[in-house]
């Protein structure tokens, strides 16, 4: 097949309707507190059996992009995210919401979307071998850089009190601590509860302080004392304009998304706290985010779709998928008998180029189909809360109960939901959490293998650590990234 019969069809209404079906589903699915573009994927993975292998991998890659998107909207309008990578776009989103301008904190979030989703996908299309080859020189060491500064950007994000900042964190990363240790198989905190050994799964900890804790504080509350249904004038334009204007707080988002979204195991939640700590470092009002500064969903957004094309690299060029996401996805072309990795270009060019390519037009369906529903989901805010409560929570218990199809999870989610409340009422902040979370084992592993490695070379940790002039770099990243908080810290405590 050459090059204008692939491309003739990409342009076909085949794929047209495929494209907007999958990234539709994905947005639909992202909405839904718990649920992700990994759960829209699996349930639609038996329809792509019926398709072309190149069609039925573009249905995926739809609904991966979609996903991404969609957990924003009931992020903005609700404080209700769907999927933990939304969760920057709450913590802006929602205060604009309840200052009227839920219409522009949409606006902000699909076109942001976009540019980092083309910024993403432009990138694997140009850049997969390379790329993939320096996704292989990420070792131990490296990861451990890359998490430890990943850590150091909750220095940024805390507010007037970093006190509680630290304390977060510490919950954070003490609940990433229980379980049986994926490194060393000892048990940790585990109350001699069989349950327990699996560990604290980030969805439900999410669900708990994000979204049950917000519905928990909302029962009770008479309509007119939430927040209510505005019919603003903003428009697209004026949006775009104030996105081109930061242009190069989007590009770099992108980058940044980009670059994270590389490394397996790592994941979307790093490069969005990394992208969104980075947004206030360098903001003129650093003191407006988590007040709803537009600038704060700009940079998460941009860098939660760029991870979509970044992610896709290591698993085209390597045959390695990064991400549960990815990895379904792989599975989808094993059944259809196709073999990943170097040789995909040469003996599947049609599904390859196919794939890359068809990827913009599953940017562009998001952007058409987000830019004109954000009218209908804002009408969300016209339903009486006594009817969003029981349902948004409903689909929270539901999500989490999916993970692992187990009643323990929603029980984590519920307790983590009325701690939520609490850490509320007394202004502790909720990112801290999330990433101490997310983070803490990736440290933890990647720390450990350097031990184990260093010890079987027979050198020093320290020297084994910096062995690389790749890890060098790192170190020396993480060590400006702390000198940048602390002076963060300066101008704005």
């Amino acid at each position: 097949m050459d090059a204008l019969e692939i491309f003739l069809g990409i342009l076909s209404l085949d794929v047209f309707f495929i494209v907007f079906a999958g990234v539709l589903v994905g947005i639909f699915v992202g909405a839904i507190p718990g649920l992700n573009g990994a759960i829209g994927i699996s349930l639609l993975l038996p329809l792509t059996f019926a398709l072309e292998p190149q069609n039925g991998i573009l249905l995926l890659g739809g609904i991966y992009m979609g996903g991404m998107y969609g957990g924003s909207i009931t992020a903005i309008l609700l404080n209700v995210p769907g999927d933990v990578v939304a969760a920057p776009a709450a913590m802006e989103g929602y205060p604009l919401t309840k200052q009227g301008r839920s219409k522009e904190a949409l606006y902000y979030s699909i076109f942001s979307s976009m540019f980092g989703g083309f910024i993403g996908v432009v990138i694997l299309i140009l850049f997969t071998p390379p790329l993939a080859a320096l996704a292989l020189e990420f070792g131990p060491a490296e990861m451990f850089f890359i998490s430890l500064s990943g850590l150091v950007v909750i220095g940024a994000l805390t507010g007037s009190n970093i006190y509680k900042s630290l304390f977060a964190a510490l919950f954070g990363l003490f609940i990433g601590m229980i379980g049986v240790s994926s490194v060393t198989a000892t048990e940790r905190f585990t109350l001699n509860m069989p349950q327990l050994r699996e560990g604290i799964e980030v969805v439900p900890v999410v669900l708990g302080l994000f979204c049950l804790a917000e519905m928990f504080l909302n029962i009770g509350k008479k309509a007119n004392e939430t927040v209510q249904y505005e019919d603003q004038s903003i428009k697209r334009i004026t949006v775009l304009r104030n996105i081109f204007k930061r242009k190069f707080l989007v590009l770099k988002s992108g980058v940044i998304g980009t670059c994270i979204g590389l490394l397996p195991g790592v994941g979307t939640t790093l490069a969005v706290f990394m992208s969104y700590g980075e947004a206030k470092r360098t903001s003129k009002k650093p003191e407006m985010f988590e007040k709803g500064n537009p600038e704060g969903i700009m940079a998460s957004e941009a860098a939660n779709n760029a991870t979509v094309g970044s992610s896709m690299v290591p698993l085209l060029a390597l045959g390695v998928p990064g991400s549960p996401t990815t990895a379904i996805i792989a599975g989808a072309l094993i059944i259809h008998g196709i073999i990943l990795g170097p040789d995909l270009f040469n003996t599947r060019p049609d599904v390859a180029y196919t794939f890359l390519f068809g990827m913009l037009l599953t940017v562009a369906a998001m952007a058409i189909i987000g830019a004109i529903g954000i009218k209908y989901f804002s009408y969300i805010l016209k339903v009486n809360i006594m009817y969003i409560v029981p349902v948004v929570l409903v689909f929270a218990l539901f999500g989490a109960y999916s993970l692992r199809n187990s009643m323990f999870d929603v029980l984590v989610a519920i307790l983590i939901g009325v701690l939520g409340v609490v850490f509320k009422k007394i202004d502790v902040p909720l990112a801290p959490i999330i990433i101490g979370l997310v983070l803490g084992p990736l440290i933890e592993t990647n720390l450990v293998r350097s031990m184990d490695i260093a010890e079987a070379r027979q050198q020093p940790i320290l020297q084994f650590m910096l062995s690389s002039p790749l890890s060098i770099g790192l170190l020396i990243m993480l060590v400006l990234m702390i000198i940048v908080v602390v002076r963060l810290r300066q101008r704005t405590g």
